[in-house]
């Protein structure tokens, strides 16, 4: 993990590894991958919320743990940025990682597919395949999107692709406000 700084690698260090070898299809051993899959969750969300960190919420969007769902967010020049987040679980994960998508975003950067899917390509795919099957869905998120957010949002924002929430909802304000009464 040579090229993260030590905050980076303590992160990813309180972040449990996970052992079982299984995806999706593998019956009773992807549930045992999935309740590894909820640990590490769970451990990466405590260091964040104790580091006064917390950028996202997540869960399975089904009963099976295929199809994930959430918010997460960044702060840019003291405002906060919110963005829905979702992803599948592919068909050969582990060895696979999942596509994290924004979907609001899509189109907004070229550093992005369709569908709102997030480059990870060049970084953290490679690291991804040297880990596997250790690493899993909070790694994707420590290590792929939260990286991503903080190198996209910001120029997001400074060049007007994405606006903060209460910008958008003063124009709206301004005109009902400027309109005559009768």
């Amino acid at each position: 993990m040579e090229g993260f700084d030590k905050g980076t690698k303590s992160t990813v260090g309180a972040i449990p590894l996970l052992t079982t070898r299984a995806g999706p299809r593998d019956g009773e051993a992807w549930r045992q991958r999935l309740k590894e899959e909820y640990r590490a969750l769970i451990a990466y969300t405590s260091v964040n919320k104790a580091k006064d960190n917390d950028w996202f919420r997540i869960a399975a969007a089904n009963p099976e743990g295929t199809r994930w769902e959430g918010t997460c967010w960044y702060v840019h020049n003291l405002r906060r940025y919110e963005f829905p987040l979702q992803f599948d679980i592919p068909v050969a994960y582990p060895q696979v990682a999942p596509e994290i998508e924004l979907p609001t975003l899509d189109g907004k950067t070229h550093k992005m597919y369709r569908g709102g899917k997030i480059c990870l390509t060049v970084h953290f795919k490679p690291l991804w395949a040297k880990n596997c099957p250790r690493f899993g869905i909070a790694h994707a998120l420590c290590l792929g999107l939260a990286p991503w957010l903080a190198a996209e949002v910001p120029i997001l924002v400074d060049s007007g692709m994405v606006k903060h929430k209460d910008d958008e909802a003063a124009p709206a304000e301004a005109s009902a406000s400027a309109a005559p009464s009768s």
